[in-house]
């Protein structure tokens, strides 16, 4: 199956590459569901394009608003661009978008969002007719669903099933609260998830099947667990899915450096083994990020599990980024939490993953000793016994 990892900005591209993504998908500042992610210009689409491409992975680019008659204007132009600097894919969740793109890039693949919802084989059929090349499939859908609907459905359509990351509580991410709370439109790319805010909401009955219980931080009603399906990537395989998505294009490249190590360990490990049974220094990578309860959501038939989840929680802190290869014990890195010379930090990394690393020195770029480094983003050198390849990260546990 292909990993597909979010690339919210230049930095998390670089990261979900580096640790092991098939593919990527973005969004320029335009047309797209993230506008609060940094995403790109039409330059840097261009860039990310070549980026990825020199590493041997696709692109796939988000045009899944669901467009007023105002957004059809620049639409023609900005899809003949995305076909001109070679995407592999547009990601698209509107038929007219689906038609303006069939009609000036008809050799320009085309996938259906999630936001199409489509969680049967009928649904899926029109789409095919229309010359979709991949159905992401709604998050609604059971694994017995997508294994149904997989044999009803011709064999070189391809299917993309999220499998990690933040769920809307809404159907398939199509949301009104952020739209009547602040007038921001959900559908459009501006959603300010107002799922995720603390409500008070008053119970009429006492015997009503969701009792709305409140923890220390408040109650949390409209808001979901985190989709993690990482123990049921066979399942998965056996259900006829070719693309397995991580949700994240907002989270930090951190998130998305961690995540996707772990997903793509866990691939090799099925690829390489009869039986899936995912070892706990896999599995326990996925609680190394920020990341609410996890559950399976819909997958296995019963989505109450998936409800009423708090704030976010992480073991491990980002602590460093690696800017450059060690050279004779020293490497510039990147700082993004204080970190102390003599002490003790944790690697992230797709070779030597969870080594230990004593940070023996720290010098800053004037060639200064320091004892601690404290000023966010700073470039300092640091001196361990470890060697340590650029991109890779330095982590703490909390």
């Amino acid at each position: 199956m292909e990993l597909l990892a979010p690339a919210g900005d230049k930095d998390k591209l670089i990261m979900a590459i580096n640790y092991g993504a098939d593919a990527v998908y973005l969004a320029s500042t335009r047309f797209g569901l993230r506008t609060f992610a940094g995403n790109f210009d039409l330059d840097g689409l261009k860039w990310a394009v070549e980026y990825a491409h020199a590493h041997n992975v696709k692109v796939y680019v988000t045009v899944n608003i669901i467009p007023h008659e105002s957004d059809l204007n620049d639409l023609p132009k900005y899809i003949e661009y995305l076909n001109e600097i070679k995407v592999d894919a547009i990601i698209c969740a509107d038929l007219g978008v689906i038609s303006i793109a069939r009609r000036v890039a008809p050799n320009l693949h085309i996938h259906v969002s999630t936001q199409a919802n489509i969680t049967n084989s009928e649904s899926a059929l029109i789409y095919v007719a229309l010359g979709v090349k991949r159905l992401i499939l709604a998050r609604e859908m059971t694994l017995d669903e997508i294994k149904e609907l997989r044999a009803k459905i011709p064999s070189d359509i391809e299917l993309e099933a999220f499998v990690h990351g933040a769920m809307c509580i809404s159907y398939s991410g199509r949301c009104l609260l952020s739209n009547f709370f602040t007038g921001r439109d959900a559908n459009r790319g501006a959603c300010v998830q107002a799922c995720r805010w603390n409500y008070a909401i008053r119970e009429i009955s006492k015997d009503s099947e969701y009792p709305i219980e409140e923890d220390s931080h408040g109650t949390y009603i409209l808001n979901s667990k985190d989709l993690c399906m990482i123990d049921y990537l066979d399942k998965l395989k056996e259900a006829g899915v070719d693309s397995i998505k991580i949700e994240g294009r907002m989270k930090t490249e951190y998130y998305v450096a961690n995540i996707v190590n772990a997903y793509r360990l866990a691939l090799n490990y099925l690829n390489e083994h009869k039986t899936y049974n995912l070892p706990d220094e896999i599995r326990n990578e996925v609680y190394k990020s920020s990341h609410r309860d996890y559950s399976c959501g819909f997958y296995f038939g019963d989505p109450k599990e998936s409800l009423d989840s708090s704030l976010p929680v992480s073991e491990y802190e980002f602590v460093a980024v690696v800017l450059e290869n060690s050279s004779s014990g020293k490497t510039k890195v990147e700082m993004r939490n204080r970190f102390k010379k003599g002490e003790e930090l944790q690697l992230l990394s797709t070779s030597n993953n969870n080594a230990v690393v004593n940070i023996e020195k720290i010098v800053d770029m004037d060639g200064n000793d320091l004892d601690e480094c404290k000023i966010p983003k700073q470039e300092v050198y640091v001196y361990t016994k470890t060697p340590l390849v650029k991109y890779e990260i330095l982590r703490r546990k909390k």
